[in-house]
């Protein structure tokens, strides 16, 4: 399998004790995303256990590239940032399992059995959270305009990144902050990227 978390610590942990199992071998580490991406396609792996959160490119952008260039490699999402928005974006790529940090190492070693033997596994406090938080009522453009908006960008720059004119980049940013309930572009922002929808 390939472990692939950008705290060295972690990664490092997870290695040491998932290779006390007799039937799990890391063949390969990360600690970004492209350097993930890299490592699977060089050694193949059955299982590719992700971080969401990593330098470069997140865990689902590395498993939607594993999926169509390493298709037969399982992935399974192990994540501190477990947000309803994000488990649902990985299952939509293909991933075959969403867990949170705070699993035990045996349990985690059970879990990448269950999934490499073809079965998926959700942890069900997460799986409970999405159910309960919703689909994000954003189309794709407005969620696009809003994650421009989140470092503070003025209009006219997120206009001219999008290839749009401002007023239409205002429109899409006042619909999303009304969709959301938010008072404006930044209260927007905080509330998607609270419930995962960015």
């Amino acid at each position: 399998m390939l472990l692939a978390d950008d705290e060295h610590l972690i990664r490092g942990a997870m290695t040491a004790l998932l290779s006390l199992e007799n039937d799990l071998t890391v063949v390969a580490e990360a600690a970004a995303g492209p350097e993930a991406l890299a490592m699977a396609l060089a050694h193949r792996p059955d299982v590719a256990v992700l971080d969401l959160q990593m330098p470069g490119a997140d865990g689902v952008s590395v498993a939607e590239s594993l999926r169509a260039q390493l298709p037969e490699c399982v992935i399974l999402i192990v994540t501190s940032h477990g947000l309803p928005g994000h488990l649902k974006r990985a299952l939509s790529v293909g991933v075959r399992g969403f867990v949170p940090k705070t699993v035990s190492a045996q349990r985690l070693a059970e879990i990448i059995r269950t999934v490499h033997a073809g079965s998926r596994y959700v942890d069900p406090g997460l799986a409970a959270d999405a159910i309960a938080a919703g689909d994000s009522p954003l189309i794709a453009r407005e969620a696009e305009i809003l994650d421009m908006a989140a470092d503070g960008a003025p209009v006219l720059e997120i206009a001219e990144r999008a290839g749009l004119s401002q007023g239409t980049v205002r429109n899409y940013l006042s619909s999303a902050a009304i969709k959301l309930g938010a008072d404006n572009r930044h209260a927007a922002v905080y509330i998607a990227r609270e419930r995962g929808w960015l």
